[in-house]
């Protein structure tokens, strides 16, 4: 018999935590039975907050043994999603992470190998392809409208002032932030990256300690090539947070500025004066919530999510190769990273 309520653990209580736990809050299904966080007052003023009693735990393993779990939550460091990801599965839960699923391409093989021999599912957040817009470019791609895009590019342009972790971060851009537009890339391709050229840099009145900009070029096993232009530190006429697209094939031109539909040109002048958005391919929760909505359905149909890691492994390769390329100032191909 199916169990209705997922015996449910929360890691991670920040400012990113006490969202998902918001959402978790309002679901039917989930019993929350405990919260995780490495510094306890965080766990009790998020309780406080939203007026629950739980045990709060230092660590997701003691977590998991103690409480019978059948899921995680894990919205902790970057640094710990692996770890505790391979330790909940090991104890029979499943695992709903906030990105990236891993800090190096050894522990994401491993993090498909554990779920792999345990049976349990591992899903990573990556709301941003989750959009009413979004969909509406997919949804005209896939008609062919254009034909098959082969030159995409994407521009990224913001100066936002956290504070915090990410400032002191060796790559606050391209780890923290760029999967998002690199997952996106996939997602409108339909493709799998094969290789990165990037370079990257801090430039003059950056607030980051680390690389807040970068320049990358991928190449994708159909051919497409997508080159991506981004900083973190970028002051003015700022993009939208899913980036300025333009998408290039042989019968026309897609441009999305990020926030509102996309717009269509092509070499037929009645063509061009159409607009490309599909309005109406897309209804109810967008983003985080939509997100979630598609990994806990899929839990329940035991079809692997849109953002299952054996597929964001995909999107976390692009990252971590354009971190690897930029060390090596040389083109990495991607699939050595982990013999994908």
């Amino acid at each position: 018999m199916r169990r209705l309520k997922y015996k449910t653990v929360l890691a991670g209580c920040g400012s990113m935590g006490t969202r998902w736990l918001e959402y978790a809050l309002k679901r039917n299904d989930v019993d929350l039975v405990a919260l995780v966080d490495v510094q306890p007052e965080k766990a009790l003023e998020a309780m406080q907050r939203f007026g629950l009693k739980l045990p709060v735990y230092e660590a997701v393993a003691e977590a998991v043994a103690s409480e019978g779990v059948d899921l995680l939550l894990d919205t902790s460091i970057p640094e710990a999603h692996a770890a505790n990801a391979i330790t909940a599965m090991e104890h029979g839960a499943n695992v709903m992470m906030e990105k990236p699923m891993a800090l190096s391409m050894e522990d994401a093989v491993r993090l498909i190998n554990v779920s792999d021999r345990t049976g349990r599912s591992c899903a990573v957040m990556q709301n941003r392809r989750y959009t009413k817009e979004i969909r509406a470019l997919k949804a005209e791609l896939d008609t062919g409208r254009i034909g098959p895009p082969g030159f995409v590019t994407a521009d990224f342009f913001l100066g936002p002032r956290f504070g915090g972790f990410r400032e002191m971060m060796a790559h606050p851009l391209l780890i923290d932030m760029a999967i998002h537009t690199f997952d996106a890339a996939r997602y409108l391709i339909g493709s799998d990256p094969m290789a990165v050229y990037c370079h990257e840099f801090n430039p003059d009145g950056s607030w980051y300690q680390g690389n807040s900009s970068a320049v990358c070029i991928f190449e994708f096993s159909c051919g497409a090539v997508f080159s991506y232009n981004g900083s973190w530190s970028a002051v003015g006429h700022s993009t939208s947070w899913e980036g300025a697209w333009r998408l290039v094939g042989p019968k026309g031109t897609m441009l999305w500025d990020g926030d509102h539909e996309p717009v269509y040109e092509g070499a037929d002048a009645l063509e061009s004066a159409s607009a490309a958005g599909r309005q109406g391919s897309w209804y109810g929760p967008e983003r985080r919530e939509a997100c979630l909505d598609e990994m806990f359905d899929s839990l329940k149909s035991g079809k692997r999510s849109e953002t299952d890691i054996r597929h964001n492994i995909h999107s976390l390769a692009m990252t971590l190769g354009a971190v690897e390329s930029a060390k090596r100032q040389a083109k990495v191909w991607l699939p050595e990273l982990s013999c994908m």
